[in-house]
């Protein structure tokens, strides 16, 4: 599968990682999908690497839930890292 594969499909599991992870996540809707394109690459990248999964199929069960999960684990980290910046007092 090529990049703009893995780019339809980042923006398909940011959306579903933002139903599953409800929150006040900074940046809105436009971040979240831009996340999730960065968590599905991420989340692809680890997959092959670490359990060397096959990712050649759009529609394969295993390359959804490793984009989904990359992008749940992206968002938990901008969630983190954006938690605190409207309590900062100057």
């Amino acid at each position: 599968m090529g990049i703009i594969g893995w780019i339809v499909l980042g923006l398909i599991a940011g959306a579903i990682a933002k139903l599953i992870l409800p929150g006040r996540q900074g940046g809105g809707w436009i971040v979240t999908l831009i996340l999730g394109v960065v968590g599905a690459l991420l989340g692809g990248f680890l997959g092959s690497v670490l359990f060397n999964a096959p990712l050649e199929d759009f529609w394969s069960l295993q390359t959804w839930l490793l984009a989904i999960g990359g992008s749940i684990v992206v968002l938990l980290i901008w969630g983190l890292v954006t938690r605190n910046r409207g309590n900062a007092r100057a």
